[in-house]
């Protein structure tokens, strides 16, 4: 599903992020082959041999190839470890590896002192000479700032998960809509999506002047 989208657009020696679901050989090939792109890619359950055997090489890490120490701004201390290798490039069952990484991300919570580790593991088709450990690591971070700026807003202020609209298009048409109302309320500069809904909530009238249907009438709506 994810080509004919590619297909729109210009990929030329970019790095194209995906989660475990686009982990697939045919989509390796077509970025790399078809697109002269790059492939960056998490590994997790759905590709159980490759997940296997990029977590046999790292079962005994050692000292990590970059840590990178998040700023302490968010009301928790990060820190992040990656590891990669080329070892498994001839041996991995899946095209066109340039390096396998794992990465653990250690989070404690300044409030509540609690501790957390996970550890992700994946595969990308740049070579060392073309992305080092700290480069791949922002790579991963990069993908998931866009997850956390579209997924975790909606999520969070729309509770999408635990919608219970499952019957024929409207899945797909409530998730347009929550898309459509917050990438309106993003396009007003606002800080705050949770912040802003809040406000018009209170004031429909506020509502209206957004989607510009009536002469303004409330300052707070203005850009």
């Amino acid at each position: 599903m994810a080509i004919p989208l590619l297909d729109a657009i210009d990929i030329e020696g970019k790095v194209i992020t995906g989660d475990a679901l686009p982990t697939q050989r045919t989509l390796a090939v077509y970025l790399v082959e078809k697109r002269k792109a790059h492939c960056h890619f998490t590994v997790k359950g759905n590709q159980p041999t490759l997940l296997s055997d990029i977590e046999f090489q790292f079962r005994n890490r050692r000292e990590p190839d970059y840590i990178d120490l998040a700023p302490l701004d968010h009301g928790r201390i990060e820190t992040r470890k990656i590891w990669i290798t080329t070892e498994l490039n001839n041996y991995l069952n899946f095209p066109h590896v340039g390096q396998a990484f794992a990465i653990e991300r250690h989070c404690i919570d300044k409030k509540t002192g609690k501790c957390t580790c996970e550890i992700a593991y994946g595969i990308t088709s740049q070579s060392p000479l073309e992305a080092h450990a700290k480069s791949v690591l922002t790579t991963n971070r990069g993908h998931w700032s866009i997850e956390n700026s579209c997924h975790f807003v909606i999520d969070w202020n729309y509770d999408e998960d635990r919608s219970r609209i499952r019957t024929g298009y409207g899945p797909e048409n409530m998730t347009r809509l929550r898309r459509f109302a917050v990438g309106l309320i993003k396009s007003k500069g606002v800080s705050s999506v949770a912040q802003k809904m809040r406000q018009l909530t209170l004031n429909v009238r506020l509502v209206f002047d957004c989607l510009r249907m009536t002469k303004n009438s409330c300052a707070a709506a203005r850009p």
